[in-house]
């Protein structure tokens, strides 16, 4: 038998995590690969809680966050600490995710020692180097030297293609998020207790149609999130919803949604939920509410529509599907599209009943393929 393929996978996030444990279970289950892990801890509690949940012990941990840590900073830490953990390992393969700084340090630190990277969603563009920032031009910065690029979808292959990637590198294989969602949606089925914790808040909200919400994105700090509060606060005032909100702990969100939101009957505050419970939280809400990248791919998966809290998306398959929209951070169109989806049963039923173009949850299977014959 042929010496394995050794495979280094490195993510930081949580979104990541999310995405990568699928694919870490499926190459370590199959000879064909040695398959090693190095986290960066970009996102530390977070980030173990997806560890801990999916049964993943990195090889290498990082331990790189720092309070209020300058993109600079962090980037020049990723790049020497990862670079260490290359020379270290040796690894035929580099596979990093997404947009983040880890995953463009990472494969930059790759570039340099001419390991060949492959890069799992690949292809996304909002055609806005500052929407969504700095992710988009990380996302740029992997595409242009991967060796393979694994496009969750048909546009993001062409995206790529209209960059002069040469097609035989570029495969279509849906988004792992999916098989991360039907894997956890079987584990909850098989012990309710891993999302039992929002319990005592669906009692509370019975009978409310609930709205699930989440913002983090750094090109909405400032007088993004006060707008964003403000069109929760309005919603709020309805008798019929409730509103379950994870505060992310980035104090540029905490600070304003604490002091706009806390106190209201019908807004329920809370930590951060690790993923079974939200994916938990997708499961009971009507809709929902976000400038995240992964809930635009997710919760179409379980038919709940979103209403994205951007100006533009590098994922412009849900839009054109129908399963998400646009309103940005105005806070006129979030309650009205909200207020939409609330009354108006045929608008609804259009969103929550479209095509997710975000794949069949089967992603991974195609991506241990195309290592297996590179």
């Amino acid at each position: 038998m042929s010496k394995p393929i050794k495979i280094l996978s490195i993510f930081g996030t949580r979104p990541e995590a999310i995405k990568f444990f699928p694919l870490i279970h499926a190459l370590d289950a199959d000879p064909r690969f040695d398959s090693r892990v190095c986290v960066s801890g970009q996102h530390r509690g977070m980030l173990d809680q997806v560890l801990e949940i999916a049964d993943i012990v990195p090889h290498h941990d990082l331990d790189l966050m720092q309070p209020d840590q300058t993109l600079d900073s962090l980037t020049a830490n990723l790049l020497t600490g990862i670079g260490k953990v290359l020379d270290e390992e040796q690894p035929d393969w580099v596979v990093v995710q997404g947009d983040t700084a880890t995953a463009m340090s990472g494969a930059l630190a790759a570039y340099y020692r001419k390991i060949p990277v492959a890069h799992v969603e690949a292809g996304l563009r909002s055609g806005n180097i500052h929407h969504p920032w700095p992710e988009e031009v990380n996302r740029k910065i992997v595409g242009s030297f991967a060796a393979l690029h694994f496009a969750p979808t048909e546009t993001a292959a062409n995206a790529l293609k209209r960059e002069t990637i040469d097609p035989a590198t570029i495969h279509v294989t849906g988004n792992t998020v999916i098989d991360a969602l039907h894997w956890i949606t079987a584990q909850i089925e098989n012990r309710p207790e891993l999302a039992a914790n929002l319990a005592d808040l669906e009692t509370r909200f019975s009978g409310k149609r609930i709205i699930g919400v989440t913002s983090h994105r750094r090109e909405n700090f400032g007088g993004g999130m006060e707008a964003i509060a403000d069109a929760i606060r309005q919603i709020a005032v309805r008798d019929d919803v409730a509103m379950i909100f994870p505060v992310h702990l980035n104090p540029n969100v905490r600070k304003v949604m604490n002091a706009e939101l806390e106190g209201l009957d019908n807004v329920a505050l809370i930590e951060p939920l690790d993923y079974p419970h939200f994916a938990r939280l997708l499961d009971i809400c009507t809709l929902m509410l976000t400038d995240s990248g992964g809930v635009q791919e997710e919760a179409p998966a379980l038919g709940k529509p979103v209403l994205v809290m951007r100006e533009t998306t590098e994922r412009p398959e849900g839009v054109e599907a129908g399963t998400a929209k646009l309103v940005g951070t105005d806070t006129d169109m979030i309650v009205e599209e909200c207020f939409k989806l609330l009354d108006d049963e045929s608008a609804y039923a259009a969103m929550s009943t479209a095509h997710n173009p975000f794949g069949d949850g089967k992603s991974v299977s195609r991506i241990v393929e195309a290592l297996a014959k590179s």
